[in-house]
């Protein structure tokens, strides 16, 4: 979640590019950035390197939905449960799933979290997590980050006094979700990745806990399986 794009401008074109695929954007959901391709170009290739048929995924924090759009599109038998809390975001990513003729593999569900998954049984049956959730602190975002807000909502970058509030609950509820084996990935702010890495090693559900780097060598990607 950066400045690297002109979100004033990709709100009034009402359509922006992730990996390749053309989405709509709106106000009230965040609009996908370029270094997010990382997270998304990640996980496609633990999913072909998994060679899973069927493989399921939940896009938690799902936004406008283009990490569940990437990954359903590159891996044409999966299916793909996204989840995020505010009407813009459902709303949007729904729009997109369907614009990519995916809705049928594609289902958002709003809730806070995993609470927007109760009830479908999906305990201990998925393949893997993606998650970008918000990782901006709050004194951040009143200080050298308050342009954030200037267009985009609140929601989509506060994340508690240490901007890791998101991280530190998905990490502590996905177990209950991922098969053995299965794969949890975050996206993490710079200078983050130590911090999340070392979140999840010392939780006695995950292993083999690793940090991806960007082009910039910056940690932006930390990933870690559930224990068999």
């Amino acid at each position: 979640m950066s400045e690297t794009i002109n979100v004033a401008e990709a709100y009034e074109r009402g359509r922006t590019q992730f990996m390749g695929i053309e989405l709509q954007v709106a106000p009230g959901a965040l609009v996908p950035r370029p270094e997010t391709e990382l997270l998304g170009r990640t996980a496609v290739e633990a999913l072909r390197r998994a060679r899973l048929p069927s493989p399921r995924i939940v896009d938690m924090c799902c936004g406008a939905g283009n990490l569940a759009c990437a990954i359903a599109l590159n891996i044409p038998d999966a299916r793909v449960w996204a989840s995020d809390l505010t009407d813009g975001c459902v709303e949007l990513a729904r729009r997109n799933a369907a614009s990519q003729g995916a809705e049928s593999r594609i289902t958002v569900l709003q809730g806070d979290l995993f609470e927007a998954l109760a009830g479908l049984q999906l305990e201990q049956t998925i393949d893997m997590i993606v998650c970008n959730p918000p990782y901006i602190s709050e004194s951040r975002l009143k200080g050298d980050r308050a342009s954030l807000l200037t267009d985009e909502p609140r929601e989509a970058f506060a994340a508690g006094p240490y901007g890791l509030s998101i991280h530190m609950r998905v990490t502590k509820d996905a177990p209950r979700y991922l098969r053995p084996g299965g794969l949890l990935l975050f996206e993490v702010g710079r200078g983050q990745d130590r911090q999340v890495a070392t979140l999840l090693e010392r939780n006695d559900a995950y292993e083999i806990v690793s940090v991806v780097l960007d082009d910039a060598g910056a940690g932006r990607v930390v990933t870690a399986y559930a224990k068999g």
